[in-house]
């Protein structure tokens, strides 16, 4: 069973539009897909809209695959993450990720921290997490990201270690944005295991995340 809740489409840097999104992940056997544009203040209420209206068109004649609708809080100061977070689960948003202090990317300091206390559902690639802010997820029950992603996986060995150490939950995620970027179960249980899990820590999380997703769905 793939589930994937990081992906992106034409709506903010994706291919392709969000029923050609999906359509392309059912037929690659996914079960779960989240839609997570990138958002900020200044189109939060448009990407909401239209993601809301795309999941809910493909749920109705999908038999395999459902779609969650998302937002990825991007590169905005971390005093604004609350509110958009806020706006958002208001709208009838499942998952509201934030884009995470990526070693790839120059996102403000403090983002982490922000969107841990803003209790998002998860911090899309991290970097070079504090432990404070690792356990603190814990307790705030925020998951942490091991990503596919090119660049931002750099950090995984890192998250992984102090999620484990301190018992934080994780999401496995692609942060897709092009047709090669639907993976293989495969692909996925590889990037699991360059970042230090063992094989059965692998199936752990894969059941973890099929809980979690069906909770957010039903």
């Amino acid at each position: 069973m793939i589930i994937d809740l990081h992906t992106h489409t034409r709506l903010s840097d994706g291919e392709f539009t969000i029923a050609e999104h999906l359509r392309r992940a059912e037929t690659q056997g996914y079960y779960y897909v989240a839609v997570t544009d990138h958002v900020d203040q200044s189109n939060v209420e448009g990407v909401i809209a239209k993601v809301i209206v795309g999941c809910e068109s493909f749920n109705k004649h999908s038999t395999t695959l459902k779609a969650l609708p998302g937002i990825e809080i991007t590169h905005v100061h971390p005093n604004e993450i609350f509110p958009i977070a806020k706006f958002a689960r208001e709208k009838g948003i499942k998952i509201v990720a934030v884009h995470g202090e990526t070693i790839a990317e120059s996102v403000f300091p403090g983002t982490n921290h922000a969107a841990i206390m803003a209790n998002v559902d998860f911090l899309a690639h991290p970097g070079i997490i504090s432990e404070e802010d690792v356990l603190l997820a814990k307790e705030r029950n925020v998951r942490l990201e091991i990503t596919c992603r090119k660049g931002h996986a750099l950090s995984n060995g890192r998250v992984f270690s102090l999620a484990k150490k301190y018992g934080t939950k994780m999401l496995l995620n692609s942060d897709t944005h092009a047709a090669n970027d639907f993976y293989t179960i495969d692909r996925y249980k590889k990037t699991a295991l360059g970042a230090g899990m063992s094989e059965d820590e692998f199936e752990i999380l894969v059941k973890d995340i099929r809980e979690f997703v069906v909770s957010k769905f039903n």
